[in-house]
């Protein structure tokens, strides 16, 4: 059974695993994926939202095989470096990503997609600091052959998204947040682009700008209660939890509180 902590919004589908494929079943769809040939199919309702889900439960049941997850965040990079700001619904995840100055790079501001950095992409050690075009585009992200590219939503293990952090991942933080096509309130995909974690802030709503101390118990719970998870597979499951356990001990952890200024972003260098 998934743990009370690990959230499903799309809770009406069902997830199960069929002679080593992994099919997902809704009102509104029915979808297989096989990973040993990276190959799978989409059969669909005229709902637009379908294939969005579908991708969600895709991505959520590769990730946890590599020690990453998708988690209710948005997500940012600064100065070359990503940070992650969670909450449930009115935490203030739209409002911080709306606030953003000039110089921020929106990855999501919605659901963030969050791996290792060993997972060997050949170009991570090149910080190229050049982001893709055209991507975005909801044909793109329907695309379903595995071809090495996340932004056309295959599913793919790998990631073709250019770090804009040219430091090699081992002097930094040990994960890396993509840009994702999940997008919330502002209707905006997040650019192809990908940099290490420096921090994962919990949002509260509240008078001037701060924040505060969290131990890593209390990180750990509120991370887990804002990870998206859909399958009852218990093996998974531990995965999922063992990453979560690993990121806020090697990411750091702090409760932002804000007002809605534009000021807060004065404290995220």
């Amino acid at each position: 059974m998934v743990p009370p902590g690990i959230v499903s919004d799309v809770e009406e589908a069902h997830v199960s695993l069929d002679g080593g494929r992994w099919v997902m079943e809704r009102g509104d769809f029915r979808a297989e994926w096989d990973p040993k040939h990276r190959r799978g199919w989409v059969r669909q309702s005229p709902n637009p939202y379908s294939i969005d889900s579908v991708l969600r439960i895709l991505h959520s049941l590769m990730l946890a095989r590599e020690g990453g997850f998708l988690v209710h965040a948005a997500s940012a990079i600064r100065n070359g470096r990503a940070f992650l700001f969670a909450g449930g619904s009115g935490a203030g995840k739209t409002t911080i990503s709306h606030l953003a100055p000039p110089d921020v790079v929106l990855l999501t501001d919605e659901i963030s997609y969050v791996r290792p950095c060993n997972q060997g992409i050949g170009d991570r050690e090149q910080g190229t600091g050049h982001r893709e075009q055209g991507t975005g585009k909801r044909e793109q992200r329907a695309t379903w052959r595995a071809q090495g590219n996340t932004r056309q939503g295959t599913g793919s293990t790998e990631s073709n998204a250019p770090s804009l952090f040219p430091i090699p991942c081992s002097l930094f933080p040990a994960y890396e947040a993509f840009g994702t096509p999940f997008a919330g309130e502002l209707a905006r995909t997040g650019e192809n682009v990908r940099a290490s974690v420096a921090a994962f802030y919990l949002l509260a709503q509240g008078g001037g700008n701060r924040f505060e101390a969290v131990n890593q118990a209390e990180a750990a719970r509120a991370l887990l209660q804002n990870i998206l998870f859909f399958a009852q597979d218990e093996e998974l499951v531990r995965l999922v939890s063992q990453s979560a356990f690993d990121f806020v001990s090697r990411v750091p952890v702090r409760r932002l509180v804000f007002a809605p200024d534009a000021r807060v972003w004065e404290l995220i260098v």
